[in-house]
């Protein structure tokens, strides 16, 4: 989880290798296991280099606090979730998670695409490093049993690929339903450039999965295989100048504008609450996937945002799903 999450078990062709595997300090938590705040806290041990025990518990023996509580050592730590984080962050300071986004006058909304765009930069990215290592190895194997033959490992690649290619029209399909429609109403004709380079991207994304379905029933090491697999690395880094670029100009132009429409706090939150119904499948099966694109500090904000939500059920359905 985040791009230095240390229980993932894959291979470095798939994901960068964590830069904390250090001999760990044991922490339990006790807490109750359907509680947001409890799960917050969890998610934020598992990017520390800690040996965390969980132990579902609604009140914790003897210490007299109310669940969640810390013990590390001779300490035990309880009180809000702000609090909890703080003394893990002050005990394990690497990698760094807490951080604030410089103003919260800037719009829930705007945060959390950004964010978006942050995980779908280093996707895309990771997928260019692993076509162009496939590439160069000619259709051979790693001798990586995680990946296993070269046709298992095009297989992940397509998986992969497939996942990241509906977290793309996921977002796309939020901004089009609900960012853009607000920022319209505000001026007419803002959002016209921004739907034109979704429009064009959808091709070229589509044409990336038929090439790797292609790719995986081709003999590798042949030339049709070798040719096959020349291109799919050129065709990546279109996708990734593409995404650069609409990225940044979309928060330079588009993004900046959405504090100027002064919404009110209530406001904010149905429209996170919108997004987080456009991107289900970002929210849900794919949440664990999305949150590894993120640094452990941007994956922490992100959990934070989207805990503002009305629907608190949903919120502790996603922080389980990564824990």
């Amino acid at each position: 989880m985040g791009n230095c999450f240390k229980t993932l078990n894959e291979s470095t062709a798939e994901i960068v290798p964590s830069d904390f595997a250090k001999p760990s300090p044991a922490v339990r938590l006790y807490g109750s296991p359907t509680s947001s705040d409890t799960s917050h806290i969890r998610v934020a041990l598992l990017y520390k280099p800690v040996s965390l025990q969980f132990i579902p518990s609604q009140t914790p023996p003897n210490f007299g606090f109310e669940a969640p509580v810390l013990q590390y050592g001779s300490d035990l730590i309880s009180g809000s979730r702000a609090t909890m984080l703080r003394y893990v962050e002050t005990e394990f300071p690497n990698p760094p998670l807490m951080s604030s986004w410089g103003d919260e006058t800037t719009p829930l909304v705007v945060r959390v695409t950004v964010l978006q765009h942050r995980s779908v930069t280093w996707h895309v990215e990771r997928l260019v490093r692993w076509a162009e290592d496939m590439w160069r190895r000619g259709g051979k194997s790693r001798g990586d049993p995680v990946l296993g033959s070269p046709r298992m490992e095009v297989r992940k690649f397509e998986k992969n690929y497939s996942q990241l290619l509906e977290v793309m029209l996921d977002h796309a399909q939020m901004e089009e339903k609900i960012v853009f429609p607000i920022l319209e109403k505000a001026d007419r004709g803002l959002t016209k450039a921004a739907n034109e380079e979704h429009a064009r991207d959808l091709p070229i994304m589509n044409g990336i999965k038929e090439d790797i379905k292609a790719i995986g029933v081709l003999d590798s090491g042949t030339p049709v295989y070798q040719e096959a697999l020349s291109g799919l690395p050129p065709r990546l880094k279109t996708l990734q100048k593409h995404c650069r670029e609409h990225f940044k100009e979309e928060e330079r132009h588009l993004l900046s504008l959405m504090e100027a429409i002064e919404l009110s706090k209530e406001q904010h939150v149905k429209v996170l609450d919108q997004c987080l119904d456009a991107m289900h499948g970002t929210h849900s099966h794919l949440f664990r996937f999305f949150i590894e694109g993120l640094v452990p500090r941007d994956a922490m904000q992100y959990l934070d945002l989207i805990s503002r939500s009305s629907d608190q059920d949903r919120v502790l359905s996603m922080l389980n799903m990564i824990v």
